[in-house]
């Protein structure tokens, strides 16, 4: 996708995005056989309904069709939230992942030198985050603060037996 293409898209749909709440974390233009896909990935702090989706995809393929950024050729739209294999690259993807165990790879300039390190978010701020390293063979959970600017890929880990936000607070 040029430049020009992308921060038009992004001039567009931005404003449609901030209207309904969500941020828009991704704009991805590619072939799909003889059509384009056009896939905008969107979030929040509370994550993303499928309703919401499906009316921000209406309001978006009409702002598209009233305008020229799409050109004449034929293109699938697909507006999604970011599944969980997400790469957290911005703060708010550290902070919406509080209480999540993460996998994070720490770059050589570390403090302590690279390496992979899984640990549950437990605080964010502008600096870096808190964490707590699980402990191993019957060890006793470890804390441990991490710089934003150690850190050289970070994700989110699946677990299937976590105890969700909601279930915590009944």
């Amino acid at each position: 996708m040029s430049t020009t293409q992308s921060d038009r898209l992004r001039g567009l749909l931005e404003p449609l995005v901030a209207a309904k709440g969500l941020d828009l974390e991704e704009i991805e233009l590619s072939k799909a056989g003889r059509r384009r896909m056009l896939r905008i990935v969107v979030d929040s702090d509370e994550g993303v309904e499928l309703d919401a989706c499906a009316e921000l995809s209406r309001e978006v393929s009409d702002a598209l069709d009233a305008s020229d950024v799409m050109g004449e050729d034929e293109y699938v739209l697909e507006v999604s939230s970011p599944g969980a294999d997400r790469p957290l690259s911005e703060h708010r993807h550290y902070v919406r992942a509080i209480g999540r165990l993460v996998k994070f790879q720490l770059s050589a300039e570390g403090e302590k030198g690279a390496g992979e390190l899984v640990a549950r978010i437990l605080g964010v701020d502008d600096e870096g985050m808190d964490l707590e390293v699980p402990g191993v063979k019957g060890r006793k959970a470890t804390a441990r603060r991490v710089a934003f600017t150690d850190i050289a890929k970070a994700r989110v880990e699946i677990e299937f037996n976590r105890k969700d936000k909601k279930e915590e607070e009944a």
